[in-house]
């Protein structure tokens, strides 16, 4: 009786992940806010970073790297738990794994802030996606490092704080843009995957989800499609993976690409935005462009996020007439489904948005987001580990076919090379300078 009074208790706080996010989100700015709490995360060598033949010993022992270290797992490892408990996931061993991800990305840090990595403008954020692919694929995860795998959760934590740093204005002058641009692209994009895919002998089921994945916003989509047309789970498992491994060249190499180019950072930005999949690959992306490339990619992300819910119940339409044309009995299709499938820590970007646009007094705002964005950066650092330790490229071996392999591949470069041409056109040639 007692277990099950006690599992009852903690269904009362079960909110989901989103909203999950959003309130613990708020929970860590409105206690950087009333606090006026101004220790960062911990950081090595200062902006110059450190040397090789430097000693490092002093860095190691001095207390304004361990201070911040102790106050950083403190608030983090309290913050995740809370999360975890509102999303209704199981706290089983997640301490052990948290503190496990925790020391990785301190490790990440420390390598990120050598001075040659610095000079050439790497991220930490590239570094903790390398330490947990390395791990990951070198590695089977025990149990107690699994746990600790919240992949989700870091990266909408992250990205409602990220809100407090950019400026509402901002969110308006690119928000119109990239709407515009997330509903060329999803349109085009989608019809072009989804019809290669037919033409590549790949059923309408795996076509249609891969369609979504490759042009709305990577897994959420593929899982949301899934769910509006009741997909194979074997074949949206292999369609999650293939997002996550692709994401990884895109993400370490477009913003090369794009500095060879000579893109603006905005166009960069907006480019990234709407042709990586996975909102993490994105913000990681748009960190090592710089802070305008992050704001432009993560804006126009955002734009095609808030589109998921609209195309989840568009698609699930479409496949209950579908259904009615083969002679099956057609689904009656909910309008709810747009509200069940949009991605609600999109709201909590946007009122961390408003609050520091409008309500905070300028000193306090512009005080109080130095701290939350270094919390934010922490997050996703957490968040790419997360993603390398499981991504495991040996299971592309059990792939049975390769045409879904070859239309993804075909339909992705065919997404890099539109949505360049459409970022280019709006954000270069149309958009306000």
């Amino acid at each position: 009786m007692t277990g099950n009074s006690d599992t009852a208790a903690r269904k009362k706080y079960v909110i989901g992940q989103d909203w999950a996010s959003v309130v613990t989100g708020f929970i860590l700015i409105l206690f950087v806010v009333i606090t006026g709490y101004a220790t960062r995360t911990p950081a090595f060598g200062g902006k110059v970073g450190w040397n090789s033949g430097q000693d490092l010993s002093g860095i190691f022992s001095s207390s304004s790297l361990w201070l911040p270290a102790l106050y950083t797992l403190l608030i983090f490892g309290i913050i995740s738990v809370l999360g975890m408990v509102m999303s209704g996931d199981s706290l089983k061993k997640y301490l052990t794994g948290f503190l496990s991800l925790y020391l990785l990305a301190i490790l990440a840090q420390f390598i990120s802030s050598f001075a040659g990595f610095k000079n050439l403008g790497l991220e930490t954020v590239l570094f903790s996606l390398l330490l947990g692919l390395v791990i990951g694929n070198l590695f089977r995860l025990p149990a107690w490092l699994r746990a600790g795998v919240q992949t989700e959760l870091y990266v909408k934590i992250g990205l409602v704080l990220l809100g407090a740093t950019i400026l509402f204005k901002d969110i308006l002058t690119a928000g119109s843009f990239g709407l515009i641009q997330a509903v060329i692209v999803v349109t085009v994009v989608w019809y072009f995957a989804y019809w290669l895919s037919r033409k590549m002998k790949v059923d309408a089921e795996f076509s249609t989800m891969l369609a979504s994945a490759v042009s709305i916003c990577g897994v959420s989509a593929a899982i949301a499609t899934a769910g509006a047309i009741n997909g194979d789970k074997k074949k949206l498992s292999f369609i999650i993976s293939l997002v996550l491994i692709i994401a990884i060249p895109m993400m370490i190499f477009l913003p090369i690409i794009a500095r060879w180019m000579g893109l603006s950072d905005i166009v960069t930005g907006a480019w990234l935005g709407g042709t990586i999949d996975t909102t993490g690959a994105v913000v990681a992306a748009g960190t090592i462009t710089g802070e305008t490339g992050l704001k432009y990619a993560t804006i126009v992300k955002f734009s095609q996020n808030v589109l998921l819910g609209l195309a989840a119940f568009a698609i699930s339409i479409f496949w209950a007439y579908r259904k009615k044309d083969n002679g099956e009995k057609g689904d009656r299709v909910p309008v709810r489904i747009i509200w069940d499938r949009f991605p609600k820590f999109v709201l909590g970007f946007i009122l961390a948005s408003l609050v520091f646009s409008f309500i905070l007094n300028p000193e306090t705002a512009h005080a109080s987001s130095k701290v939350i964005k270094s919390f934010s950066t922490f997050w996703f650092n957490l968040a790419f580990i997360s993603i390398g330790l499981e991504t495991r490229f040996y299971d592309f071996k059990h792939i049975g076919s390769k045409k879904p392999f070859y239309s993804f591949l075909i339909a992705q470069t065919f997404n890099i090379i539109f949505t360049l041409g459409v970022s280019w056109l709006l954000f270069q040639i149309l958009s306000p300078k």
